[in-house]
């Protein structure tokens, strides 16, 4: 985990922990750069990673769902073949936080 990416993750626990019903799912994403499954696989361990990153900082796993969409979901159009500039790729490299319930 990054210190850039710890800080934001260290909000996140913050927030769970004013919220104990609140529930997340962590998605991750990846530039195109790579193939499919590749991608697949590495944004899978990127939101598996920030997982780990809350339950060791207390948050219980059963309110976290880790799931890597690889480069399914871009934010721009750094598709395959496309000339991108790193900037733009890094913009397809982010794990996001949907809240899936609050109790």
């Amino acid at each position: 985990i990054r210190p850039d990416a710890a800080r934001e993750l260290d909000r996140v626990v913050a927030l769970l922990k004013e919220y104990p019903g609140m529930k997340i799912e962590l998605r991750s994403h990846t530039d195109a750069r790579a193939g499919d499954v590749y991608n697949m696989r590495l944004s899978e361990n990127r939101a598996r990673a920030a997982m780990d990153y809350l339950v060791m900082r207390g948050i219980a796993p059963d309110r976290l769902i880790a799931k890597g969409y690889g480069e399914t979901e871009l934010m721009n159009e750094c598709y395959d073949g496309v000339a991108c500039s790193e900037n733009e790729h890094q913009k397809n490299r982010r794990t996001e936080f949907k809240i899936i319930a609050v109790q």
